[in-house]
């Protein structure tokens, strides 16, 4: 049975942090260590727009 293709794209608004590649992938995108994509997880939930932004400011 093939894929919901309706669906398609709805969780990349989110960093799944049970998948270890995700987290991996979120790390390297943003150049900071795994146990950092992990605690910034912690603190601001799993939403990748907030993600992005709390790393970003990681960097200034």
């Amino acid at each position: 049975m093939s894929d919901d293709k309706t669906e398609q794209g709805i969780d990349r608004r989110f960093v799944a942090s049970g998948e270890d590649y995700e987290v991996r992938h979120f790390a390297e995108r943003h150049d900071i260590s795994i146990e950092q994509a992990e605690r910034l997880i912690e603190q601001h939930g799993n939403g990748r727009t907030k993600l992005d932004e709390a790393a970003k400011a990681l960097k200034v």
